[in-house]
């Protein structure tokens, strides 16, 4: 039987064009912020895993070993992942089953991602399928353009109606990045700017787009015995669920998204949850584009098919809502990629245990966290509680 495991710590960075530091610096700043949050030093760390974007998109092979120091990765086991968006959900499965499988008491989880140094999002404009993919969607804007047209169509939810959901989403998004210390983006905005904006790829808009950010993230797995000798409040890791589609894109389901459903349903399995409505307090979805929310939205069983713009319009998913959904901001306003999905993760923790901050939603003790990946292709979901 897998051991308990709790997230005890985290660490982020100032989010943003980071020009004053080099990459290891970056990394060292969640690092340092993690082990101070929890009164360890390097000593007390197990094992590291860490990970950014895929070497061809950092312009830099075996990235981990660049920034090995900066971690305090010196003589321990240390594993690089790169799954793309996913990255740092990566990171923290593969943290929590180190120590859930009793190899690691203590295993520290990092992320991050220097976007203004190479040109991540300028590569994955080539990852397409050069035939049949990349003349309709290259890159990730047209991608989840193609995906909004879709579930507009099978659903027959008109233009207008899945635009002014996308705006509030994107409003509600930008106000809570406005209360977040670590946010890159930090602009007040109306719906009427949102659908103003000039549009990227139809229906996508500017404002419904995220960010690319310098920034890291730093998470630290405990298991039980090594939680009782730190006497804190933690987060208890209850349930996860990682999937991956095997269909060619182009021939996958992304409205009502199979591997989506898969990770939140092994998830909710492993956790107990039947009905996430109710018993989720927050969710911290991975949302590079405002529309893609209405989808997972679906997917995660929030609401039934074609009616997610219904739960944004009564307000469920947005501030003081029932479920209130990114109160960081999320990836609209923050968006390193190998680290996005681990600062998912972090701030579902942050807000079980009470510390995030101007953007803590109120008795909060399950929360919800998932970054997507890849090619359009992978999900991953961790949900943690305040309680055992």
């Amino acid at each position: 039987m897998a051991r308990a495991v709790a997230i005890v710590g985290s660490g982020q960075t100032k989010h943003g064009r980071r020009d004053d530091v080099n990459f290891p610096e970056l990394i060292h700043e969640a690092v340092e912020r993690a082990l101070q949050d929890v009164n360890m030093t390097p000593k007390d760390i197990d094992a590291v895993v860490s990970g950014s974007m895929p070497a061809f998109m950092e312009g830099m092979n075996m990235m981990h070993l660049y920034w090995s120091d900066a971690l305090g990765g010196y003589k321990k086991p240390h594993i690089r992942v790169a799954t793309c968006g996913t990255t740092g959900m990566s990171i923290a499965q593969i943290a929590y089953y180190h120590v859930a499988s009793g190899m690691f008491d203590v295993v520290l989880a990092v992320g991050g991602e220097k976007m203004h140094e190479g040109d991540p999002q300028g590569t994955m404009n080539y990852v397409a399928d050069p035939y049949f993919s990349r003349p309709f969607m290259s890159g990730a804007p047209g991608i989840f353009a193609w995906q909004t047209n879709e579930y507009s169509f099978r659903y027959g939810v008109s233009d207008e109606r899945i635009r002014n959901a996308a705006a509030l989403i994107s409003v509600d998004r930008r106000d809570w990045g406005l209360l977040n210390p670590y946010a890159h983006v930090k602009t007040k905005v109306t719906v009427e700017d949102v659908l103003k904006a000039r549009i990227i790829a139809y229906p996508v808009r500017l404002l419904d787009v995220c960010p690319s950010s310098d920034g890291a993230c730093a998470v630290i797995f405990c298991s039980e015995k090594a939680v009782k000798k730190l006497g804190r409040k933690v987060a208890w890791v209850k349930g996860v669920g990682y999937a991956g589609d095997e269909v060619w894109l182009c021939d996958g389901d992304k409205v009502y998204w199979e591997s989506a459903v898969t990770a939140a349903k092994a998830a909710y399995s492993m956790a107990g949850i039947k009905n996430p409505i109710k018993e989720l307090d927050v969710a911290e979805i991975y949302n590079p584009f405002t529309f893609q929310e209405l989808i997972y939205f679906e997917s995660f069983g929030f609401c039934d098919k074609g009616k997610a713009c219904e739960l944004v319009e009564k307000g469920v998913i947005l501030k003081g809502g029932e479920l209130p959904c990114d109160p960081s901001g999320g990836v609209l306003c923050t968006n390193p990629i190998g680290a996005t999905g681990l600062i998912r993760v972090a701030e579902a923790a942050m807000q079980v245990t009470g510390n995030a901050g101007d953007h803590q939603i109120p008795g909060a003790k399950t929360a919800f966290s998932h970054a997507m990946g890849c090619m359009n292709q992978i999900n991953g979901v961790m949900i943690v509680s305040s309680e055992l």
